[in-house]
């Protein structure tokens, strides 16, 4: 077998790391290319303890982890109680990298870390990193001028409420800023999926007035207007409802040249506001004139039959789930949704994951910090 995986909610570390290590070695033996670890808060300040007793029982060619909110098994979503979950794998080359970021201005870091070069063409990078200390947008707009076909795939640790507060874990050391991962190599296949869990509501408009994040003008008229005569007419009550009662979201087109295009074209960011005083609408991510856009709401009716459409048509023999921390019983109000969408549709495979404070993922080829998303890694030999 290639991939093995392990979930113990035993509240004993030692108890807990020793169930997940003999279940990977009993699926897998010894040696795996890479392996992650990950531990609820109730675990977290035994991470170096439990990655010593990993290396010494399964000795990962790589070991890459960190403590989160809850973690993630096979069918199985650890939230509000210990839980140590383990994902390993023969994935063929693997090269860990440690990135730290130093900031130069509000919208622009330098990291440092990437390696010069690289002993093989990988397949993806596996990346897991402290939010407060680790800006993605800047990194991921180095990666799309110099690396834009490599997808990363993985998520902000999220037991820490301030910096310091998180650990990552690299093999035997623990870290508490910038990021740690793996580039996996051409030994496996990786498919990279993003289920930013939103549907729209209303037509597609082209922004025709706007400055970084504020547009002004939808379609030739303020954007605040736009917006209002969609709340006052244009959708079902429910709707309106829905955006009142939680957030409204809007989709950016990321391929103006498509003639037709889908849901998965679209980068879901948020609405943070709007000013009536110019009618303009305030998103969280910068904007471009021209820019096809559309409005979209997101609940867990939509969150759920989207996730399940972008699994349906694909294969995989091992999945690791980077899931918001915003999403699980907070969203659905029911245990294990997302693991339980994974078995449902590759059975119970080998998987692991975590509940993360942004989680990383290509959208359109493009890598992404996203909120509310499940990014998820389906591997296969």
């Amino acid at each position: 077998m290639s991939f093995a995986a392990g979930l113990s909610e035993h509240p004993l570390t030692a108890h807990a790391v020793a169930e997940v290590a003999g279940a990977a070695l009993e699926q897998i033996g010894p040696g795996p290319d890479l392996a992650l670890l990950f531990m609820t808060p109730h675990h977290a300040g035994a991470l170096e303890d439990a990655a010593g007793a990993i290396r010494a029982i399964l000795s990962p060619g790589t070991l890459v982890g960190c403590a989160a909110a809850a973690v993630i098994g096979i069918g199985r979503e650890v939230e509000g109680g210990p839980g140590v979950a383990l994902w390993a794998g023969n994935t063929g080359p693997v090269t860990p990298v440690t990135l730290e970021s130093q900031s130069i201005g509000d919208d622009e870091a330098v990291i440092t870390g990437w390696p010069e070069s690289m002993p093989f063409d990988p397949a993806a990078l596996l990346l897991v990193a402290d939010p407060f200390s680790f800006p993605a947008a800047p990194f991921f707009e180095y990666l799309r001028d110099s690396y834009p076909d490599l997808p990363v795939i993985g998520g902000m640790a999220s037991v820490g409420r301030g910096p310091g507060g998180n650990r990552l874990l690299l093999d035997g050391s623990v870290r508490t800023s910038g990021a740690v991962g793996a580039f996996v190599g051409p030994g496996v296949t990786i498919d990279a999926v993003v289920s930013q869990g939103c549907r729209p509501i209303g037509p597609p408009l082209a922004v025709t007035r706007c400055e970084r994040n504020v547009i002004y003008e939808l379609a030739g008229a303020p954007a605040l207007e736009r917006l209002t005569e969609l709340l006052n007419r244009g959708i079902p009550p429910e709707d309106a409802q829905l955006i009142r009662a939680t957030a409204l979201h809007i989709g950016l087109l990321l391929d103006e040249h498509k003639a037709t295009f889908s849901q998965e074209d679209f980068l879901i960011r948020a609405v943070l506001g709007g000013n009536a005083e110019v009618g303009a609408v305030v998103i969280d991510e910068g904007v471009e004139l021209g820019t096809i856009v559309q409005f979209q709401v997101r609940d867990d009716a939509s969150a759920d039959a989207e996730l399940r459409e972008l699994l349906g048509e694909r294969t995989a023999q091992a999945a690791l789930v980077f899931t918001c921390n915003g999403r699980g019983f907070q969203l659905f109000g029911e245990p294990d949704h997302d693991a339980t969408v994974v078995a449902d549709a590759f059975g119970p495979i080998p998987t692991a994951g975590f509940f993360a404070a942004g989680e990383f993922g290509p959208v359109h080829r493009r890598n992404f910090l996203h909120s509310s998303s499940a990014s998820i890694a389906l591997l296969r030999e």
